[in-house]
C-alpha cells in the first residue's frame, strides 16, 4: 500500500521507514514534551503547558501545538470558561504514543543517573506499567512533578 509523505514542521519527507516517519511527527524535542505534559501532568491550556518547566519559548509552543494538531495527536476547542482559549486533549492517536512515552520513561529510568531524575515515576511505571496506562487512557494525571 503507497504511503503518502509526511509533512512536519513545514517539511516533506519520502522515507518509507516508520521510525523516520515517527520522527518527522514527533521527533524533535518539544513536540514530545508537549506530549508528555499532556499525557501525563494533565496540562490543558497554552499556559500549562507553557510553564512545563522545561523552558519553551511561546512560538515554538504554538507551532508544535499546531503541528500536533495538523497530525490528529491533538485536539484544541475552545474553553468554555474563556472562548478566546483553547484546551488541549491529546486524541485516540495521541493516546496511541503512551506506550512509547512509558518506554522512554523507563528508559531513561536505568541510564539517567542524575540524583534529581524523576525516580518517583520510574517506580511506578516500574511496579505497575499496565495501572500506568489504564490512568493514561482514563486521561488522569499520573505525575506532577516535582511531587512525584
Amino acid at each position: 500500500m503507497a504511503r503518502s509523505p509526511s509533512k512536519t514542521h513545514g517539511k516533506t519527507h519520502d522515507s518509507t521507514c516508520p521510525v523516520a516517519f515517527a520522527l518527522d511527527v514527533f521527533g524533535d524535542r518539544w513536540t514530545l514534551l508537549i506530549v508528555r505534559d499532556l499525557m501525563l501532568r494533565g496540562a490543558r491550556s497554552y499556559g500549562e503547558l507553557l510553564d512545563g518547566g522545561e523552558g519553551i519559548a511561546t512560538n515554538v509552543l504554538a507551532d508544535r501545538l499546531k503541528a500536533l494538531e495538523a497530525a490528529g495527536i491533538v485536539v484544541g476547542a475552545p474553553d468554555p470558561e474563556n472562548r478566546r482559549r483553547k484546551i488541549y486533549a491529546l486524541t485516540d492517536k495521541g493516546l496511541d504514543l503512551a506506550p512509547v512515552v512509558i518506554e522512554i520513561i523507563r528508559w531513561s529510568g536505568v541510564h539517567d543517573a542524575r540524583a534529581d531524575a524523576r525516580k518517583g515515576l520510574v517506580d511506578r511505571i516500574r511496579k505497575d506499567t499496565k495501572g500506568v496506562l489504564a490512568d493514561i487512557r482514563a486521561r488522569k494525571p499520573v505525575s506532577r512533578w516535582p511531587d512525584d
